[in-house]
This record gives C-alpha cells, structure tokens and sequence, in this order.
C-alpha cells in the first residue's frame, strides 16, 4: 500500500475519501483553488497545496498543477474522485509518467468507455443491449437530423464524452431539432472539451438502474447489486436507493450480467458503474454509458453490502487482491440517498449562491458533506451541498428515516432542494417505488413549488425577526435611527412598524403591531396573532394553539429563515424607506433587456449591435455551477446594445444584451 495520498477534487468527495484514506492510516494532501482556501477538505487533510484560481479550468482541470502538488507534498498515489479529472485520460498519463499510482483503471479502459460511442460499440460486441440510435463519424448537423428522423422522435441527444446529464437534450418534435443539436454540441465542447454527439432514441417511461462494478488488478471481478436513480431534474439525479425496487429477478439478474459481461470484455480492474435504461412498462434493457470512477450514489450500496467501497478503491489501486468472491457479498436491507444542492427548485433548479447562515443537519442519518455553517458557496462548482442516506431493515424504513431527516435539516442562506426532495419522497410514484426519469413533469407539470401557506407564514415571521431581533451584530440595525419605526401613541397605545418585505420580484407591505411579546401580523393574506420571543437564531412563535421554533438568521436588511417546509430570504425594510425603482431599475426589468438571472460566467455571447434576432433566438449562454442557459430573445428585433463581454463573470439581474422590439422601430 503507497503511503501518501494526494485527493485531486474538492468538496464532500474529497472529504468522504480523506476520512476513509486517514482510517486505513494513510497521510492525506488536498489541493485547493482560491476560492477553497477556507473549505472542509482543507482544513481535514494532512496537508493542502494551492492550485490556482476559483475557475476550474485553472486549478481543478490541470493535471500539471494536479501532478506538481503530488510532486512538492510527496505523495505517491493520487485519486481523482468524480468529476473535474476523473474521467480524462491526462492525468493517469502523467501519474503514469511520474511513477504515481493513479487510483482508478488502466487508462485504456478510460479512454474508450469514456467516449459514449465506442462504449455503445462495445457494448453490442459483448452481447449486450443498446438503444436504437446512431453513432457515426459524420458529425455534421445535416447527418445528425437526418438520423434523428431515421431513428424517428422522439430522441436523446448526447455528447459522446459527457456524464453528469452535460450536453443531453431531448427532441420532441423536428422544429426544435437543430437548436438541440447546436445547444448539445456547444454544452459538450465546454463542458469536456469534445463536442462529439450520438443520437439514441428516447425511451418514454424508462428507470435509471445502474450496476455497482469492483475489480482488482488479478482478473477477479464482482458486482455491487444495482441501484435505482431514476428521479432525476435536468438528467441529473436527485434520489437514488438500492437494491433497485419493484424488478422482477428476471431483470435484476440480466443487469448483473450485462454489466459484468461488458465490464469482463474490456478487463476491468476498479471501481466503476454500468448504467442502464430499463423500460418501466416492458422492463426491457439498454445499455446507457459506464462510468470508470466512483460515483456520488456509491453510498447506498455501501449501506446495503457493508464494504467501504473507496477502501477498496484504494486497495485494488495499490495491487491488493480482491478476498471474497461473488457469492461471499450479501444485500441487507435498503437505502435511500437525497442530493441536497444550492438550487432554486422554485425555479426550474437554477442554481443559487451565498453565504451559508446556518448548516443543522439531523445525528440520525448518514451526512457526506463538505459544507458548514460560513461556507460561501460560489458560482464555479456543482451546486451539490451534501448526501443525506438513510438504511432501514426495508424500504419502507428507509423511505421514512430518509424523510424525517429531510424534515428535521436547516440551512440558512443559499436556497437548497430540501423542500422539493421531502415532496419527491411522499409522491405516490416513488412511495410504490414505480419512480420514472418522468417524476417531476408528471407530478409537477407547472414546476415544483413551495406549500403556500408556509410561504406566507415565512415572509410574517421574517418581519417578525427584524420587529423584535433588529439587525444584525456587525452592520447597522436596518432599524436605528429611522425616524417613524415605531409609532408610539400616548396612553400605553401599542407601537407600529411599517414594512416592506420583499423576495425575489415580489415585494409585499406589512405592518407589525404590538409591544412585549404579543403581536399582530396585518398583510395582504389577513391577520395573524402571534405570541413570539426571539434570541440566539431562533424565534419562538405560538400561531394559535401550536408553538413553533423557527431558526434564522438577520445580515442586514437582509432575513434568512425556515418556517415549516420552506427555507427562504427575505429583504425587510421600513415602507418610508424604500424609494421608487430608479430609471435604471425600470430599464432592467423591460423584457426587452436580456439580463441574467443568476450570478454566472457569460460563456457566449452570440449577436453583436446592429444584428436582427427573431423571437425565441438564444442571444447569450450562462454558466452557473456547472449548468449552462441558454438566455433568448423575447420578440423580433434589433440588438441596440451588447453589454457584457464573453468569459466574463456576472452578477444576478446584469444587463446583457438590449433590444429594440420590431414594431417600436417601425413605429419610430
């Protein structure tokens, strides 16, 4: 066994493998770009060795600043995780060239599974089951369309180097084909450097069911069992549990087949994962991709076998034979895993950043997280915050510690999905355990949204915090000095605050009355009564008969709080001293102005001033942790002005481009 471990990721990965490395007595390096100076993997490792700039094109994309920190820290083995390096062929390379021991397969293997076409390829030779699609040569636009009408719609389209759901359209209909394609080429290129594309058609109703694999460098190999991952946003996974529910053994035992037989044929020697589509109705079987690393679901299948499957990672890296053999592994019980990210789920998942006020995670569950109360969450990473597991006797079990834990976790600041994931669990698809890729559209055709009523509930107890708690310890209570806070009337009358709390677009006028602890809430929903006391992040609300504890967090004018279901933040300011919206303002919210909606990188900007557009036309693209947006014209026009600059970084609301609709030009 080598003795030094350099871990080349970031996050809760790097985290999960420095505890197992520092377990099995092994020293540990991290590395770090400038914005994770501060981060958890840094603080855990033996040592940590800066690698350059927040953007991961220039820190966590290097492999020479990856292999020259295993050089300076005197690692003899480095694991990439997943993501960034782990699927690229470079760094094994150069591991291989520095005499390291690279923690994953023989770069051969990474090479050709990692191209989705030769995997496809081989996949056939081995007798195993792929889609109908095409994966040829001929990449040009015209081919891909034709074949995609060969194929007949609806269709997949997917870059051929890609993972992690990065250059995957679906194509319904011919009128948004190209666009499709042009969309998935551009994402893939960025995203892998590779914008190579493969069409397969599109299963309507289809699970996702992966494969566990293990090897060792001796030729044995062995399967995990399988794992359902098929509740997924924007082909992303969000849930994921194994063994996967309601298969018959028929199909169950044909998975572990197909995935040892392709895995056996290339002589695979890791960890790895076969991923598969399985039709929900015929519960035929096609082969999807394999993915030649550890995977962020890994976790369940170690709660179900009892292996630490990054131990084992590490040991067969370093030469070590596999001990037990097929039938020695067992499957006990069930788990259940929840991506909890910094999204928007409100908003169709868009990414969210900030400060992180307060990070609660339940004691009952398994957490792997690289986050903590102060983490600044940015702009340049995967939005994943934490894996929530739960394991039960059986699924049920599972399903319900699962959910609890969902109820019982607050993070204050960046907006997470933890609300959407307790709904996600109490939908009747996934509690019969019949979850499809279709989840979401089918159980929220309109888009996820917040209950209601806790959002009301939410917005009163904010300004309910800034009435009784002011403003924050560091800045300026939003509150002192102000004169007309507090109307006070003689005779003992009650004072009155007049505020305007405002989320997002939305801004709402509220007044709170009283003195003590006894309060009553007047907004456009009603009136609400409210005996409440506030100290240490916590206020204490008795709503009728039922006293509520609701933790938060004031930075200014600015209020983050979780009431009930929702988690949100809110801006709280005195009525008298919110102005107009300057013209500037106004000029930003015309439709017109193409502005972007998060903070982000501008990863292209497609017109130029003077240039006509049509309604619908993408005029910009958006990166935001990992994600790309495609930002468009709302009607036919002229571009009058191009206002950021491609590679550039953005603020959430920035003007990007301006354009004159057609009809006002004609009018003029």
């Amino acid at each position: 066994m080598f003795r030094t471990l350099l871990i080349a990721n970031r996050g809760e990965i790097a985290v999960r493998i420095i505890r197992t490395a520092k377990r099995i007595g092994l020293h540990t390096v991290a590395v770090y770009s400038d914005a994770d100076r501060d981060a958890m993997h840094v603080r855990l490792a033996d040592v940590a060795v800066p690698i350059g700039p927040a953007p991961a094109r220039d820190s966590y994309l290097r492999a020479d600043r990856i292999i020259g920190a295993a050089l300076a820290a005197g690692a003899d083995a480095i694991h990439p995780g997943y993501g960034f390096l782990s699927e690229r062929t470079d760094l094994p390379q150069l591991c291989q060239q520095h005499g390291l021991v690279w923690v994953g397969p023989r770069v051969e293997a990474i090479a050709t599974m990692g191209s989705k076409i030769e995997a496809k390829r081989l996949a056939v030779a081995a007798g195993v089951p792929v889609a109908p699609g095409y994966d040829g040569e001929d990449q040009s636009d015209e081919r891909l369309a034709a074949e995609a009408e060969r194929i007949g719609l609806p269709v997949m389209i997917k870059a051929s180097a890609g993972g992690g759901g990065k250059g995957m359209r679906p194509v319904h209909d011919v009128a948004g084909l190209r666009d499709s394609l042009i969309a998935a080429r551009r994402e893939a290129e960025a995203a892998f450097g590779d914008g190579r594309l493969l069409i397969e058609k599109l299963i309507e109703r289809p699970r996702h069911v992966e494969v566990q694999i293990l090897g060792d460098k001796h030729g044995n190999l062995v399967h995990l069992f399988e794992r359902d991952c098929s509740v997924q946003r924007n082909n992303q996974k969000l849930l994921e549990e194994a063994p996967a529910p309601n298969l018959s053994e028929q199909a169950r035992h044909a998975l572990h087949r197909h995935a040892l037989q392709l895995a056996s044929s290339i002589g695979y020697d890791s960890v790895g994962t076969m991923e598969f589509m399985v039709d929900a109705k015929t519960e035929d079987i096609f082969f999807l991709e394999m993915n030649t690393r550890l995977q962020v679901e890994h976790t369940v299948t170690e709660e179900i076998t009892g292996l630490d499957i990054v131990e084992w990672q590490l040991r067969v890296a370093a030469g070590e034979q596999l001990p037990f053999k097929q039938d020695d592994i067992g499957c006990r019980g069930h788990a259940i895993q929840a991506r909890l990210t910094a999204e928007r789920a409100d908003q169709g998942f868009r990414p969210d950043t900030g400060k992180i006020e307060l990070w609660a995670p339940p004691a009952n569950v398994r957490i792997d997280s690289g986050v903590a109360t102060g983490t600044m969450i940015g702009l340049h990473y995967d939005s994943l915050l934490a894996k929530v597991i739960a394991a039960g006797s059986d699924r049920d079990k599972a399903v319900a510690q699962l959910a609890t834990a969902l109820d019982q976790l607050t993070v204050l600041g960046p907006a997470t999905n933890r609300a959407f994931l307790s709904d996600a669990l109490r939908t009747d698809d996934f509690a019969r355990g019949r979850a499809t890729t279709r989840l979401i559209a089918e159980n929220w055709p309109s888009g996820w949204t917040y209950n209601p009523e806790d959002m009301i509930l939410a917005r009163r107890m904010a300004a309910l915090v800034v009435r009784i708690a002011g403003g924050s310890s560091d800045q300026q209570s939003p509150w002192s000095g102000k004169s007309g806070f507090r109307v006070l009337g003689p005779g003992g009358r009650t004072s009155v605050s007049h505020l305007t709390v405002k989320s997002d677009a939305e801004a709402e006028a509220m007044t709170v009355a009283g003195d003590g602890d006894q309060f009553t809430i007047t907004d456009a929903s009603g009136v609400l009564d409210v005996v409440a006391t506030a100290d240490q992040g916590i206020l204490v609300a008795q709503v009728g008969e039922t006293t509520y504890r609701f933790p938060f967090a004031v930075n200014g004018h600015r209020v983050a709080i979780r009431a009930r279901s929702v988690e949100a933040n809110f801006e709280v300011r005195l009525t008298a001293d919110v102005a107009l919206e300057s013209a500037s303002a106004a000029n930003n919210a015309d439709p017109n102005n193409i502005t972007a909606m998060m903070p982000g990188l501008l990863a292209d900007v497609m017109v130029a001033e003077g240039d006509a557009v049509e309604a619908g036309q993408t005029v910009a693209v958006l990166e935001s942790m990992k994600l790309f947006t495609d930002l468009k014209a709302v009607c036919a026009g002229q571009v009058t002005r191009v206002a950021a600059e491609k590679g550039k970084t953005v603020r959430a609301g920035q003007l990007i481009v301006s354009i004159e609709p057609a009809n006002a030009a004609a009018d003029s």
